[in-house]
């Protein structure tokens, strides 16, 4: 009997651990460029009726724009002159990108979305 109760104690202590694991690497991966650049494209491709090549082009443009924002200007203050002018590089770099990956119309309404 006190077999029994010791592996059911054990059985649910192990349970529980595998469950908190399991939520920090689920909120440690919404984090990471490739998750939001993910997110991003599939939000701006139904918009934008992109296709494979334009969706994999503009994925690794935001994967890109994001690493680049998380390493050096993410939690920096952006009234700073430095900080500010980092960001406008990066965003006109992905700008560029992008214009050069979508046709006229599908990059005007491209950048109404950034407004939003």
């Amino acid at each position: 009997m006190k077999n029994i109760v010791k592996i059911l104690v054990i059985a649910i202590i192990m349970g529980v651990g595998a469950q908190s694991t399991y939520a920090q690497s689920l909120s440690q991966d919404a984090d990471r460029p490739e998750v939001i650049a993910k997110k991003k494209v599939t939000e701006v491709s139904t918009k934008l009726e992109l296709n494979d090549s334009q969706e994999r082009a503009l994925f690794r443009y935001y994967t890109s724009y994001e690493m680049k924002y998380k390493k050096n200007i993410a939690g920096k203050d952006l009234n700073e002159p430095k900080v500010a002018a980092e960001k406008k590089e990066y965003m006109d770099d992905l700008k560029a990108n992008v214009k050069k990956t979508l046709n006229d119309d599908q990059y005007k309404k491209w950048l109404a979305l950034l407004k939003d």
